[in-house]
């Protein structure tokens, strides 16, 4: 598809309502003269006296709609209105084209709860409802999924102090690659090679960092050791690595202490009780379906029964703080038998469950292999989401934080339910950037924020072979956080 823009600087935004509507095809956009495609697309801007104009139209073969409107050049946050005009006009085209209307209209952001607070925050509830509905296009039963979720991420916001920061560490292993992931993760069998110098480097990282972090006098609040599958490497690897934080950082004040053991089949009494023994207080376990033969199209090596086994084996280990992890629209999985995981799960009674909209990123095995959902998948995939926020609330759960990512199948969202008091605190700090975190480990990402809110990141070397190879240069990275906070202080 061509997206032909002119006389404006909207290309992301434009270019994103495109892809709501055609997720898997390549967008291309292009200044000057209009090219010939079966299927394009023109944003354009022209001035006039006071006011603008704005056109927008859509071609697809026989098929052509286009719109027009004017805008006063003094009317106000002209530049953001402008783009949301073209954005408007361009989704009612192709909402009538497509013959179909993404509940979220233009929103096209990651952090709808986010939004949702801050409108409510400086104009009140009502405003931000009405903005939702009216300018974004939002469908009610979102607009009340963003309002719920942000009531209780804004009380988790507020334990933070402007001090505090989280930690994160990456252990990039797994015990295959799942057909949808998209994430710098390496099978035990390619990279069993790599995974001990990579545990001593990871700790000799958290080391480092953690005098940065007692020289600033910076509180912890939440520890969160992700992948990858962390419980994938051995039980020594895994304890060495947390030992490591126990004896850097002061976790006396730390809230929360979250290990992913995500695959069932990495779950052993073993780790179970090195994870148990160094002070985690949550774990995740995270089946995506319970469904065998869904588990078996994705590329996972465990079943359904290990699942239940593992649960029940951190239970017996004295976890009362478990988080399960499901996707909607994986491939081969109806309504049916995701009604049928959705009964398992409530069965086991954990204290939160994550439901994630299956997203088709570009560099998952199922993309590059062109095993993409069929477009009516998001339609069976939105009543997957609705039955399961039905069935969470019966169990006690309440959404608690919300986030989206692009390419989802719908246009969809990801959701973390929890009873109360069991919310992911670690999730909702990093996904509202409410405090600094301080990443350790391949792939990962230091992202500071000053108490104004300005974001800076420090990247470590994404592959464990990179991060081994020049460990010492990405350590100077690391400087930066000082830097940062001497020109950003802490009152």
């Amino acid at each position: 598809m061509i997206l032909y823009i002119e006389g404006h600087s909207f290309k992301y935004e434009l270019e994103n309502i495109c892809r709501l509507f055609f997720p898997f095809e390549k967008i291309e956009v292009v200044s000057g003269k209009t090219t010939d495609a079966d299927r394009k697309a023109s944003a354009v801007r022209r001035f006039f006296d006071d006011k603008a104009e704005l056109y927008v139209e859509f071609c697809d073969k026989e098929y052509k709609k286009e719109d027009s409107t004017t805008l006063l050049l003094d009317t106000p946050d002209f530049e953001k209105e402008c783009e949301r005009i073209l954005a408007v006009m361009l989704y009612k085209q192709l909402c009538e084209f497509t013959d179909t209307e993404p509940k979220w209209g233009i929103l096209t952001g990651v952090r709808p709860g986010k939004l949702m607070r801050r409108m409510a925050d400086s104009e009140g509830e009502e405003a931000a409802v009405n903005y939702f509905t009216e300018k974004l296009l939002c469908s009610r039963e979102k607009i009340d999924l963003a309002l719920e979720a942000s009531r209780t991420e804004e009380s988790i916001i507020n334990l933070s102090r402007p001090d505090s920061f989280s930690l994160y560490v990456s252990v990039p292993f797994c015990p295959t690659r799942c057909s949808y992931c998209s994430f710098v993760s390496h099978s035990i069998e390619q990279a069993r090679k790599l995974i001990d110098p990579y545990v001593n480097l990871v700790c000799k990282e958290i080391e480092y960092t953690a005098e940065i972090a007692k020289r600033l006098n910076l509180h912890l609040e939440t520890v969160y050791i992700g992948g990858g599958t962390p419980t994938a490497i051995s039980a020594d690897q895994l304890d060495r690595i947390m030992t490591a934080i126990n004896g850097s950082f002061d976790l006396s004040g730390c809230r929360e202490f979250t290990v992913e053991a995500g695959r069932p089949d990495t779950v052993t009494d073993e780790k179970l009780a090195v994870i148990k023994k160094n002070g985690a207080t949550r774990i995740s376990i995270n089946p995506q379906t319970m469904s065998n033969h869904v588990l078996e199209n994705i590329g996972r090596r465990h079943t359904a029964e290990q699942t239940v086994s593992a649960f029940n084996m951190a239970r017996q280990h004295g976890f009362d703080n478990i988080n399960m992890d499901l996707i909607v629209g994986l491939p081969g999985d109806s309504y049916q038998s995701f009604c049928e995981t959705m009964d398992k799960i409530r069965s086991l009674d954990p204290e939160s469950v994550t439901v994630h909209t299956l997203s088709m990123k570009r560099s998952s095995g199922m993309t590059m292999g062109g095993d993409l959902p069929e477009a009516e998948l998001g339609r069976v995939a939105e009543e997957m989401l609705r039955f399961a926020k039905s069935e969470l609330k019966k169990s006690g759960m309440n959404p608690y934080y919300l986030y989206r990512q692009s390419k989802t199948v719908g246009n969809l969202e990801n959701t973390g339910f929890a009873k109360t008091g069991y919310e992911g605190l670690y999730n909702i700090y990093i996904m509202d950037e409410t405090h600094s975190i301080l990443a350790c480990g391949a792939s990962a990402v230091t992202k500071l924020r000053s108490q104004s809110g300005y974001i800076e990141r420090i990247f470590n070397y994404k592959y464990p072979y990179e991060y081994i190879d020049r460990f010492e240069e990405m350590l100077n990275r690391k400087q930066g956080i000082e830097r940062f906070y001497e020109a950003y202080p802490i009152d």
